[in-house]
């Protein structure tokens, strides 16, 4: 066997440079990633349901910030869709936060699949 390790690689000299080289990118990306994480952690997405008889804010951090209810919107004898309105309030709140989420995150990726 040559002194030089496997033919072709010039033994690793050159490798050794592209590998510090892809660390480096690695840690760019991770740092990029953890301060991206942090910002959508701290963005708010509203929506509304029955024509804005239900609103709710949510956190990125998935958590309900606010949730206000008008009046009219308040019937003892129909409590089921006072409930209906509440969850399809905040479903779509949380359905906004994730396509944010998940948007930001393909394009910090450049499309690569990664995240």
């Amino acid at each position: 066997m040559a002194r030089g390790g496997f033919p072709g690689m010039g033994g690793m000299g050159g490798m050794g440079g592209n590998m510090q080289q892809l660390m480096r990118q690695a840690q760019k990306m991770q740092q990029q990633l953890a301060q991206l994480q942090e910002d959508l952690d701290v963005r708010t997405y509203e929506a509304s349901a029955g024509g804005g008889a239900v609103q709710v804010t949510v956190s990125g951090k998935r958590e309900v910030l606010s949730l206000t209810i008008r009046p009219d919107a308040v019937d003892p004898e129909d409590v089921e869709m006072l409930q209906d309105l509440v969850l399809a309030a905040i479903n779509e709140a949380l359905r906004k936060g994730e396509d944010t989420r998940e948007a930001e995150m393909a394009r910090l990726g450049g499309g690569s699949g990664m995240f």
